[in-house]
């Protein structure tokens, strides 16, 4: 008797999965290629001032030139997902990575070829925030369907981390390379690196053969068929994809109206206090509090708990928790309280990569990159409206303590939606499936 093509479909999807020392191999080249993605990214933040002397930019001039990149990073979510889903998205990764590595170490040269240096520095920003923005949802891609659901979250919170890892490791070796050699070393760096782990991707980890046959698709395009179209168009009648998409857009939002506004809080509320402890601390917490939310999500699953009762969990701890600590930034005058507060709040946000950001691969791994490109998108710009929002509130009121009152409730709405209509059963094949 011939299997049902479900189950079929499932078994070859078992095939699939990595093996256990492939899986470890990924998670640590993956890791450092995040750690990469967030070297690139931050360069020009390190690097504004410098050459805002060296162009003579005015503070508006250079709020173009860092702003730039949104521009184009918002513009690549849903592309990226769709490309990580048809072709692989370590084929994505690589080809992408190419691209803004070899952009990235050109940025300098860019900036020596005529007189228009914003001009040229906004285009090379623009292009760096489109390549870049297909990133996060082919990872989305790929670990959805190469890495099992039982270690998943660990998975995808340790390549995770390599986001904290690159902007502290930017901030400090970026800074001495910008005293010692001067801004264009940053990006040469940046970039340098990078193409070097594309060479070492491309080198060990990726078939030849398999790579000629992306580059061909994506040469000859890669269209939609309308079967395709039809089943994503039914995703979005499920609640639980609405439910997890919202939560996403307030996690992305939450996180950065906090990593726009703190640096600020902190210089106004306690003015002598030294910018490199509450620059650093956070993010240094951020780090193991990432490792351990993906630790103790596998660990509950293996358990036998079920997949939905954990991530909610998680979810509880990345938006609920957090937002009560963000809330308690408010209502301190103590520099030392304040700087416990603010880490605790933001490690305890990496707690959504184990509970929302997973989520999107417990259901719809044939088409996980796409869904979190959706979401991410929407969270970008809910993003841009929550930091403009914030700073409205903040000269409203002439009050610190509404920009945390945000905080809280635009955190607690996506708490409540996904505790509500949040699930973990597969909404992208026909059948009804037991939920996990």
């Amino acid at each position: 008797m011939q299997p049902a093509p479900d189950e079929a479909r499932r078994d070859a999807a078992q095939d699939a999965l990595w093996s256990r020392p492939e899986c470890q191999a990924w998670t640590r080249t993956l890791l450092l290629g995040t750690c990469l993605l967030y070297c690139a990214r931050v360069s020009m933040s390190v690097c504004t001032v410098s050459m805002s002397q060296d162009f003579g930019w005015s503070r508006k001039e250079a709020g173009i030139a860092l702003s730039s990149f949104f521009w184009g990073y918002c513009l690549t979510q849903v592309v990226g997902g769709h490309l990580g889903d048809r072709i692989g998205g370590e084929k994505v990764i690589l080809l992408s990575a190419s691209a803004w590595g070899l952009i990235t170490a050109a940025t300098p040269l860019l900036g020596r070829l005529g007189t228009a240096h914003l001009t040229f520095m906004t285009c090379s920003r623009v292009l760096t925030g489109l390549l870049q923005g297909v990133y996060f949802p082919a990872l989305t891609s790929l670990l959805s369907q190469k890495v099992g659901d039982s270690e998943r979250a660990f998975t995808y919170s340790t390549v995770g981390t390599g986001s904290q890892v690159g902007t502290l490791l930017t901030g400090g070796v970026g800074s001495l390379l910008l005293d010692c050699c001067g801004w264009p070393s940053v990006f040469y760096a940046s970039g340098g690196f990078t193409l070097l782990w594309v060479y070492y991707v491309h080198r060990y980890l990726l078939n030849e053969k398999d790579l000629m046959m992306a580059l061909g698709a994506l040469m000859q395009g890669l269209s939609v068929s309308r079967h395709t179209k039809v089943r994503r168009g039914q995703l979005f009648r499920k609640s639980a994809v609405w439910a997890a998409v919202f939560s996403q857009l307030s996690s992305a939002c939450t996180f950065f109206t906090l990593l726009s506004w703190l640096p600020t809080f902190f210089r106004e509320t306690f003015p002598n206090s030294k910018g490199w402890v509450f620059n650093v601390v956070p993010w240094l917490v951020s780090i193991p509090a990432s490792l351990l939310s993906g630790f103790l999500s596998d660990h509950l699953i293996s358990h036998g708990y079920r997949t939905i009762v954990v991530r909610k969990f998680m979810q509880a701890m990345g938006l609920g928790l957090s937002s009560v600590f963000a809330l308690c930034l408010g209502h301190t005058s103590s520099f030392c309280k304040s700087m416990v507060f603010a880490s605790v709040s933001i490690g305890l946000q990496t707690f959504n990569h184990s509970g929302i950001s997973v989520n999107f691969q417990d259901l719809a791994p044939s088409c996980a990159g796409f869904l979190f490109g959706v979401a991410n998108t929407a969270g970008a710009l809910a993003g841009v409206v929550g930091v403009c929002l914030g700073g409205y509130l903040i000269e409203t009121t002439g009050s610190w303590t509404s920009l945390f009152y945000l905080v809280a409730v635009v955190s607690n709405l996506g708490l409540c939606t996904f505790l509500v209509f949040g699930k973990a059963q597969r909404v992208d094949l026909s059948p009804a499936r037991e939920d996990l």
